[in-house]
């Protein structure tokens, strides 16, 4: 199985991931020449050899028109406007305690045309680049997780969420060049290391945060992380959205015959250690790709109907999936077999879930191994629209289906049975 391992032993931020999964390609011109054709104004791609305590990298230097954003770049001057107060991003004050280049920046500088964007804003810029579907639709996807995170710690609407650095023109080139290196390398599966964060605390536009600041802790919830003695923040809101967006589980790196190795380069020093982002591309052993809950329990004391709505609150607090098959229990009743899947970081709230949610007095809960696909994006186009499709692959198998509401919302609209429209679009495909 084809695996690819991100290790975060200095955190994570866009552009380092960009620049380690770079290094991985076979074709890494036509990455480059695609990026800087996407039409993204005045920004430009460009990979230069770095090298971090002693290990040798990529550091992949995005510009816009002409300048790029240092991590310290005290040559250019920091415009605080009066509505900084919307910058729900860090806008950092670059005070020496930030260790990576993640063009994540508050560098207001008017050649960059950096503005204030709404989460609908940036959707539409990633929907007009010339970049396949699945890139595109991963794009939105971990956007759209940034500006969850973002409107948690601030307490306001998704809708309300103003960003800064995420909404840069630079910072688009590294959540996409992201998404299309590993579109390109096609992984199996996606394990990432646990994830350093740093310590201390880092200066905002709202004052001084700790670390992880906010919207990173709550994009992190359910990962495993850990601090240490680097002061500063190691671990960006990208690289976390971008990292808990692609990976299929965090821990160690799993056994596998290593294939490539690259290193995505960091522009801070730090004493005795290499600033780097490693990705690993190898073959593991073809096993399981994940691992996966099972709670299950009898029941013989409820009717159809207090079932089936336990089973739909299950599946809204969390559950992968939920389902009952009928037996007949301890002297003759009829009853069913309650299954629920989860996570498995969602053990413990699940199966409180299950003992609320019905009238069982206990759960028998299994660890399994999972085989999975890996999920997509895409469309197809038919005579009446565009309909969305949902994509899996992995161990050379590919599914495509079309998404049920999308083809729905097509037949509604055009007066069709939806079988005509699901037809047309098997076509297509």
């Amino acid at each position: 199985m084809k695996t690819l391992y991100i290790e975060c032993h200095m955190g994570a931020a866009g552009d380092m991931l960009m620049s380690a999964l770079y290094e991985l390609l076979e074709d890494k011109e036509n990455f480059l020449s695609t990026m800087n054709g996407l039409g993204l104004p005045g920004v430009r791609l460009e990979a230069v050899q770095g090298a971090s305590g002693g290990i040798a990298g990529t550091h992949m230097k995005v510009t816009v028109h002409g300048q790029e954003e240092l991590e310290h770049d005290h040559d250019h001057p920091h415009h605080d406007h009066d509505h900084d107060h919307d910058h729900p991003h860090h806008d950092h004050d670059h005070d020496h305690e930030h260790p990576h280049h993640d063009h994540d920046h508050d560098h207001d500088h008017e050649h960059h045309h950096h503005h204030h964007a709404t989460p609908g804003h940036i959707a539409e810029i990633i929907d007009g680049l010339d970049l396949p579907e699945e890139v595109k639709a991963n794009a939105r996807g971990v956007y759209d997780a940034i500006a969850r995170a973002e409107a948690k710690a601030h307490g306001c609407p998704v809708g309300d969420v103003h960003y800064h650095e995420v909404g840069a023109l630079d910072a688009v080139a590294d959540v996409t060049g992201v998404c299309y290196a590993i579109y390109l390398l096609k992984p199996d599966r996606v394990v990432v290391s646990p994830v350093h964060v740093g310590s201390g605390t880092v200066k905002c536009a709202h004052g001084v945060m700790p670390v992880p600041a906010p919207a990173t802790a709550n994009l992190l919830a359910g990962v495993p992380v850990y601090g240490g003695e680097v002061m500063g923040e190691l671990c960006t809101p990208t690289g976390a959205a971008l990292l808990t967006h692609f990976a299929q589980s965090f821990g160690p790196m799993p056994a596998m015959t290593v294939d490539k190795v690259g290193r995505g380069a960091g522009t801070t020093v730090f004493a005795g250690r290499a600033n780097c982002v490693r990705a690993i591309l190898g073959e593991d052993a073809g096993g399981a790709n994940g691992e996966i809950c099972e709670l299950v329990c009898n029941i013989d004391d409820m009717t159809p109907e207090a079932l089936a709505f336990a089973a739909a609150r299950l599946l809204e607090l969390g559950a992968l999936d939920v389902y009952t098959v009928p037996g007949t229990m301890k002297k003759g009743r009829s009853g069913h077999v309650l299954t629920v899947l989860c996570e498995v970081e969602k053990e413990r709230e699940l199966a409180r879930a299950v003992l609320e949610q019905t009238t069982t007095n206990g759960l028998r809960v299994r660890r399994c191994a999972k085989y999975f696909l890996t999920p997509g994006a895409g469309t197809a186009e038919t005579r009446w629209g565009t309909v969305r499709l949902k994509t899996a692959q992995g161990y050379g198998i590919r599914h495509v289906t079309a998404e049920y509401e999308s083809a729905a919302e097509l037949a509604r609209a055009n007066g069709l049975p939806i079988q005509t429209v699901l037809e047309d679009v098997q076509k297509h495909l």
